[in-house]
């Protein structure tokens, strides 16, 4: 039992985040914590110190990690504590694929529907060249559950990680056309691709839940054909029927496994900066973890114009399955280094990840940003 104390607290915290959450002043720039009842109840001692903890949340993400390599600080500490990074992550998302005429033939009743993911998402177009973004989910109800499941994707069944609390959160880019990026990768026509994950399961084996980023380059058939992929180290050859693909995952920062039930208190964040390092920064309550690697790889820094945020199946264009009566509010804040609002792109043909969820969206908004707070979009999935 909490004491009569620590009670006004939670009580006095729930009504300020409330409030501030409904204010028409600061509605726009506020990014409440937690606002579910059932993640309120979770979680009463995180919610007591939601205003000092959202502050120290922004402070670790801008601040970032000193150096390259992988890092985690729990609050309210302000330093960062430099940590072994885990294996190499075998996690390989997909792209989207258009159904084949096999699948189009099966009947209803043999074809899951993908209602997100696999082509259909809201993404963030910016105003400018994106320099960070930041997802999470404000308004969380319904949720008991969450299981990864193997579900046709493109004319066959998906690889990915399947069970309970299988599922990957993915911040990605678009999918560009950079001619700098092509260049340093060796090719003379490619598009490039990069994604800022949380997995689950990121080694496959049940027990390596990791933060890491994924680079992609699909080179032309030409180039491929004569160069292969890129000689580098770390690069693998991911080619499908959908054409040349070559992937890279850096190295993961080491995390617990958050179940399904912790959707409220989770951010994922990425950065890209042309004269530094890409970041990926999780965090999960009072816990925040990074891992800061060269920005080199695909260069996103000075081509990122387009944020998409999404739970999904752990990989393979497999499937995150919630239970009836799931809904979750997105939110994804982009830092362009202005506050102009941006465009809410889709659902058709947006969204960059082959993997899906069982989840239908519902109208998407825009907000600009404010002195306080960056510009950002929101919308609702259920089902």
């Amino acid at each position: 039992m909490h004491s009569f104390t620590k009670k006004s607290t939670y009580f006095f915290a729930t009504a300020l985040a409330v409030a501030i959450a409904t204010s028409p002043v600061t509605a726009a720039a506020a990014e409440p914590l937690v606002l579910n009842s059932a993640a309120v109840n979770a979680n009463p001692d995180v919610l007591a110190e939601a205003p000092a903890l959202q502050a120290w949340h922004e402070k670790m993400k801008k601040a970032g990690p000193p150096a390259a390599g992988c890092f985690h600080a729990s609050y309210p500490s302000a330093n960062w504590e430099k940590v072994t990074c885990g294996p190499r992550p075998t996690y390989r998302s997909s792209r989207p694929v258009l159904p084949s005429a096999v699948a189009r033939s099966l009947s209803r009743e043999e074809v899951k529907p993908q209602t997100v993911g696999n082509g259909t998402d809201y993404a963030a177009q910016a105003a400018g060249i994106i320099q960070s973004a930041t997802g999470s989910f404000p308004v969380v109800s319904g949720v008991k559950s969450e299981k990864g499941v193997n579900v046709l994707f493109g004319g066959s069944m998906s690889n990915g990680t399947i069970g309970a609390n299988q599922y990957t959160l993915q911040l990605n880019t678009d999918i560009n056309a950079s001619t700098t990026a092509c260049a340093k990768l060796g090719y003379g026509s490619c598009n490039v691709w990069e994604q800022y994950l949380y997995s689950t399961d990121a080694y496959t084996d049940g027990t390596h839940p990791m933060a890491f980023i994924q680079s992609w380059v699909f080179p032309s058939q030409a180039d491929y054909d004569s160069a292969g992929c890129p000689a580098s180290a770390g690069w693998d050859d991911a080619t499908d029927s959908s054409g040349p693909a070559c992937v890279h995952n850096s190295n993961g920062v080491s995390t617990p496994q958050f179940a399904i039930s912790q959707l409220a208190n989770m951010k994922l964040a990425g950065s890209a900066s042309s004269s530094g390092n890409d970041v990926v920064t999780l965090t999960v309550g009072k816990d925040v973890y990074a891992d800061k690697v060269s920005d080199s790889t695909v260069f996103a820094a000075i081509w990122w114009k387009q944020a998409e945020f999404t739970l999904v199946g752990n990989g393979g264009g497999s499937q995150a399955s919630f239970n009836k009566g799931s809904s979750v509010s997105v939110k994804l804040a982009i830092n362009d280094g202005g506050t102009h609002a941006p465009t809410c792109l889709g659902p058709d043909g947006h969204g960059s990840t082959g993997e899906t969820n069982n989840l239908t969206l519902g109208k998407c908004t825009a907000s600009a940003g404010t002195a306080a707070a960056s510009p950002y979009i929101q919308f609702t999935a259920s089902n």
